[in-house]
């Protein structure tokens, strides 16, 4: 079979028609026979969630944009070609430039740099006041967040191929890429810069960790082999960015595991059964995932055992979650923000944003607030204040 790349509906729709059940993970939400959206449950809130402020920077059509925060400030892209900086205090518009593209992958911000990728397979790189410094192709589109460390800009194409550049003026330093399998999902997991080393999830459930320098192979762990009948059964991708931290690093599969292992040597110190299309949270006790059904799970984070699931959300195509103060936080299909407690995974608050489903993981910025961006472009900052 040719290697290709199938939309994650598209996959959905051949799952049926082999007559294996799946829940439905599109971003942009459910239609037809498949497993239909879950009613929000009411209950009593026990916090009070307030939009500190809002704007609109353009649709983001059929990616997925995920704003950055550096220097106080957000920086924020839409498909339209539209790159913006705004004060993450009150989200006033610092500066706004058409970039003149289609964009498909942002932002990625470093010291002295503003990154974001088209559909083309461009990579524009602006300084931090929205100044052109150069532009750079790789081999496909750029569906992610290109990430600056050091002298390197590191991007990942749709083709899974991972890519060095120069940072000074974005010639290409050094290639990864492996054999993908026959079916991958359209995702945007990227991949994170981290002192000295780039790490990523792949397609067939591996995950790497390359030599920043020259992007050589430091090690790779399956987290999830493939297995089933059929290619479709036998997807396993990592579709959502690793959890990273000092001494480990984390990985979800799509219909496989979730895992985490010694950040050093790469030995595996627990892995669990799990499905998820989306990256992982933590904070001191737990580690939190999206399971593809809708589920929102927390793992013990020393032994991955469960703690708690929430399952009132099913099939509402949650986002990733964040873990801020005492919440577990994620988004959903119809622009919904959820405040979960993290002890027991109940619900504390919940707003409404304009309608745009929420793809990307909410994102924490000054004083505990919450940043999340929806399809229809709408950027809001949300504080969270108990009752």
């Amino acid at each position: 079979m040719t290697a290709a790349r199938l939309p994650l509906r598209f996959v959905l729709i051949l799952r049926v028609l082999v007559a294996i059940s799946l829940s439905c993970v599109v971003l942009g939400g459910c239609a037809g026979k498949g497993p239909q959206p879950a009613n929000l449950v009411s209950f009593k809130p026990s916090a009070r969630p307030v939009v500190v402020w809002q704007v609109n920077i353009g649709d983001a059509g059929r990616y997925v944009f995920t704003p950055a925060i550096h220097a106080n400030s957000v920086f924020a892209a839409s498909n339209r070609g539209d790159l913006v900086r705004l004060d993450a205090a009150n989200g006033k518009t610092l500066w706004r430039l058409d970039t003149k593209a289609a964009l498909s992958g942002g932002v990625g911000v470093s010291e002295n740099m503003v990154l974001v990728g088209t559909s083309k397979g461009s990579v524009l790189a602006y300084d931090l006041e929205g100044k052109p410094l150069w532009q750079s192709r790789v081999s496909s589109e750029v569906l992610s967040a290109p990430q600056a460390g050091g002298e390197f800009v590191v991007v990942r194409s749709g083709d899974s191929r991972i890519f060095g550049l120069d940072a000074r003026d974005g010639s290409r330093r050094w290639e990864y890429q492996t054999t993908p399998p026959p079916l991958t999902l359209r995702s945007n997991p990227g991949v994170i810069v981290i002192e000295n080393f780039v790490i990523a999830g792949m397609p067939a459930g591996k995950l790497v960790v390359l030599n920043l320098a020259n992007g050589g192979l430091v090690w790779e762990a399956i987290v999830a082999a493939p297995k089933g009948d059929n290619e479709l059964e036998r997807i396993t991708d990592i579709a959502g960015q690793p959890l990273v931290e000092t001494a480990r690093v984390c990985a979800a599969t799509f219909q496989g595991r979730v895992a985490c292992y010694d950040t050093q040597k790469g030995a595996q110190l627990w892995a669990r059964p799990a499905s998820s299309v989306g990256s992982l949270a933590a904070d001191d006790l737990s580690v939190y995932l999206s399971e593809d059904n809708g589920s929102l799970v927390a793992l013990d984070r020393n032994s991955g055992a469960s703690v708690w699931k929430q399952d009132k959300l099913s099939a509402r195509n949650l986002s990733a979650p964040l873990a801020v103060k005492d919440y577990v936080v994620v988004g959903d299909f119809e622009g919904q923000v959820h405040f979960l407690k993290f002890e027991d995974g109940s619900f504390a608050a919940r707003i409404a944003t304009d309608g745009g489903g929420i793809a990307s993981a909410p994102v924490s910025i000054d004083k505990g607030k919450v940043l999340v961006q929806t399809r229809k472009g709408g950027i809001y900052a949300i504080a969270i204040r108990r009752k």
